[in-house]
């Protein structure tokens, strides 16, 4: 049982950036499996948010630029705070990503420090087979967040742009003139929510690994 959970444990710690589920003997290994699935399925969730952020975003951009829009400054301050949430939060998750490349190099150097402290051979062997197989998962995820980093960085740089265009030129003259250029977006918009995919599927993996059948 416990050979069975203390790398769920550690695993814990890797994601949440925190001691709490490694100390004390209180903490069961059915505990800490939970309480590491739990995690999971909220960085999974909080990148989703994500997602449905840049959505939102976009569609605000499009009733922004719409044919003969009533009223120009509400629209332009639906969107301008659409950019701010999406700004912040988007750097918020990738410094989350860059984080777990981090700690996922002190997180397996530990697992395998204590799989090397087992004098049977066949846990020994049972702990690196594991440690490999996760590891190998683990690590899709942050080689797929260069990817997000650079689609995400594009397409706040197309956002800010307009942003600032239209603050000096908020008139149906300059939503004219940048109409197409706001077209042109949809572009970094479908290679960002693309580069999204190849994390949520290495999440997805690492959740099936961690997943305990209910009784």
């Amino acid at each position: 049982m416990k050979l069975r959970y203390l790398p769920l444990a550690l695993f814990t710690t890797l994601l949440l950036g925190t001691t709490a589920f490694l100390g004390g003997c209180a903490t069961t290994g059915m505990d800490r499996s939970e309480k590491t699935s739990h995690s999971i399925r909220e960085v999974d969730s909080e990148i989703r948010k994500l997602m449905a952020q840049i959505d939102e975003t976009s569609i605000s951009l499009d009733a922004l630029v719409a044919p003969a829009n009533p009223d120009l400054k509400k629209a332009f301050v639906k969107y301008s705070d659409n950019v701010t949430k999406l700004d912040k939060n988007g750097k918020r998750e990738i410094k989350r990503m860059d984080e777990m490349k981090a700690r996922s190099k002190e997180y397996f150097a530990e697992w395998e420090k204590q799989g090397n402290a087992y004098t049977n051979p066949e846990i020994r062997e049972l702990s690196e087979e594991r440690r490999n197989k996760l590891a190998a998962i683990y690590a899709r995820v942050p080689e797929a967040t260069a990817g997000v980093r650079g689609a995400y960085l594009d397409y706040m740089k197309d956002l800010k742009e307009i942003q600032t265009y239209l603050s000096n030129d908020l008139t149906p003259q300059g939503i004219e003139t940048i109409t197409p250029v706001t077209q042109k977006t949809v572009q970094h918009l479908d290679t960002l929510k693309a580069s999204f995919r190849p994390v949520l599927v290495a999440l997805e993996e690492i959740k099936a690994e961690l997943h305990t059948p209910k009784k």
